[in-house]
């Protein structure tokens, strides 16, 4: 897949696009971010993560969140830049796509996920609405947990 990058499905029943900055280095939200099976550790809406084999393309992880387990795989790769992964579970078919980009004062970091399936049809503005808040949640774990390594780093030097 050289030379393409991936999208959500934009003919998706839910589409949620939401970003954030981040005041930490790119390197610290990047790792933060890629490190699936640390995951349940600063993000509280992930019980378990586990990530089969090293961080790839075709590399698959399993995940635990809001009682649902789910099986990831990923679908590209740009270190420190973009990850994407998607994958089934339980009727719905998800895509998503983060992007990271050093911007002055920090990490922008943009968030874009499409859900498609049955589950999703028959309640598209509830599903909706859970997807907003789970992605909300994530990111607002990820800018505090990176923020507050960077500050300890900072400390201990």
């Amino acid at each position: 897949m050289r030379g393409r990058t991936m999208d959500i499905d934009r003919n998706a029943p839910v589409i949620v696009e939401l970003e954030t900055t981040v005041h930490a280095p790119i390197e610290k939200v990047w790792r933060l971010h890629t490190d699936i099976d640390a995951w349940p550790s600063w993000n509280p809406d992930v019980s378990s993560a586990r990530l089969r084999g090293g961080l790839a393309v075709g590399a698959t992880f399993d995940w635990r969140t809001h009682g649902l387990v789910i099986a990831s795989t990923v679908a590209e790769l740009v270190p420190g830049r973009r990850i994407v992964w998607g994958g089934p579970a339980h009727g719905i078919e998800g895509v998503h796509v983060w992007t990271f980009e050093e911007i002055e004062g920090g990490v922008l970091v943009r968030t874009r996920e499409s859900w498609a399936g049955a589950p999703v049809e028959a309640d598209p503005e509830g599903m909706r609405a859970a997807l907003e808040g789970s992605l909300r949640s994530w990111l607002a774990a990820l800018g505090q947990t990176a923020l507050k390594q960077t500050a300890l780093k900072q400390t201990a030097e």
